[in-house]
């Protein structure tokens, strides 16, 4: 092990747990990460990264040395005194956290004394206090939330806008704060609670801004606005700024959908309502029938119709299909009769796209169909912008869910063109 930083071990092969583990490699740790799935690890051991993420395939190659994966919890517990909390916490079906693998990395790792568990996972503000009451004091506990975009996390990682360390006392949260020492970013030194409630904030506010575009969108469609210049004007003051000010079909991932239902909740059973967030998820929720509503204004009855859907991943540069809003313009388009298909340069399929039919460019899928909907703005979505793919299709229209395309190009090369909006 390396004598200059501290060794690391981390719960969970996921996409947190091999980003950290990954980068925290390349700073020069040995780390471990230990998971349960045995294909995983199979896998992670043959060089196999088991999810798209860009960059991170190489990154870890380049720390083989210092990484190991393993299913063996001997061997995570001896390799390293500090411990990152890197498993999932999806929503129940009543929209709450489930915490069950997070209970399970308290119960896996016990209470070696003087060990330190370093929470990343999103929890619910007050789940740090149950976990350290059940860890004892042999073990401390640190609140250590990720900031990480997928797509391009390792950027995120090495270049975060600020590292949150929130902590029960200053022992266990210097030893933490020091694993950050280098990075050019601030430490906001806090409370676990503080820590927890700033995770769940800050991916509240970024949905909150992308439901606003959309309602900026929505109502400069129906008074002749145009939301580009709308946007532009607003992002160039200061106190505003254009970051996640994009209408488009909505947001999706395994991150905001789920975040802002937890904040939700949390105040709900605090005796508070959070009226705003109600409307945020509503708007997010209406998007998608949006774009099935200019498809009908455009095409008429979908019956019989076939769609293309251009991306499927809920954002490029990742193949996570978690809430991904093709899965619900998928749904929405074959209730009304369509015949969907769709191409995606990651994702192969998914077991709710059962029976659409996969092309393996964006060409081929909008081959001899009524429309194509740009649902993730991949770059070669743009391929489609042609004579020969507009000769291709019955009906040369264009939907534009992300307002991706540039528009004057789409209507000079003969297509219809929406978008979302655009005037």
């Amino acid at each position: 092990m390396s004598a200059e930083k501290p060794p690391l071990g981390i719960f969970g092969a996921g996409w947190v747990g091999l980003v950290t583990g990954a980068c925290f490699a390349d700073y020069g740790h040995d780390v471990v990460v230990r998971d349960i799935a045995p294909e995983k690890v199979e896998a992670l051991n043959a060089g196999k990264v088991p999810f798209h993420e860009k960059g991170l395939a190489e990154l870890i190659e380049r720390n083989r040395e210092r990484l190991t994966f393993t299913l063996d919890l001997d061997e995570l517990k001896a390799a390293a005194s500090i411990f990152f909390g890197c498993v999932d916490t999806p929503p129940s079906p009543s929209g709450e956290a489930n915490l069950a693998r997070v209970w399970s990395v308290v119960e896996d790792l016990g209470r070696p004394a003087g060990a330190t568990l370093v929470m990343k996972s999103t929890v619910p503000v007050g789940t740090g206090e149950r976990l350290a009451d059940e860890l004892g004091p042999e073990v401390g506990y640190v609140s250590n939330p990720e900031f990480l975009s997928e797509g391009r996390a390792i950027e995120d990682f090495v270049h975060p806008d600020r590292i949150v360390v929130g902590s029960f006392d200053d022992e266990h949260g210097n030893r933490v704060a020091a694993l950050y020492e280098g990075f050019d970013a601030p430490i906001v030194r806090t409370s676990v609670a503080s820590a927890e409630m700033i995770k769940l904030a800050s991916n509240a506010f970024l949905a909150t801004r992308i439901s606003f575009a959309n309602e900026i969108a929505n109502v400069s469609e129906a008074v002749g606005a145009d939301v580009d210049d709308v946007i532009e004007g607003m992002g160039l003051d200061r106190r505003i700024g254009s970051s996640y000010l994009r209408p488009g079909i909505g947001y999706g991932g395994s991150c905001f959908p789920k975040d802002v239902s937890f904040l939700k909740l949390l105040a709900g059973s605090s005796g508070y309502t959070f009226h705003l967030l109600n409307s945020v998820i509503t708007v997010n929720d209406d998007q998608p029938k949006r774009v099935v509503g200019k498809l009908k204004s455009r095409l008429g009855a979908l019956e019989g119709k076939r769609i293309a859907l251009l991306g499927l991943a809920f954002k490029p540069n990742t193949d996570d299909m978690r809430e991904a809003p093709s899965l619900v313009l998928a749904e929405l388009l074959r209730e009304e009769g369509a015949e969907v298909r769709a191409w995606d340069p990651v994702v192969a399929g998914h077991p709710e796209l059962d029976g659409v039919v996969m092309g393996v460019s964006p060409a081929e899928a909008v081959r001899d169909t009524d429309a194509a909907v740009v649902v993730t703005e991949w770059p070669d979505v743009s391929q489609i912008v042609s004579a020969e793919v507009r000769e291709s299709m019955r009906t040369p229209l264009i939907v534009d869910g992300r307002n991706f395309l540039d528009r004057e190009a789409v209507r000079a090369a003969g297509f219809e063109y929406e978008g979302i909006g655009r005037a």
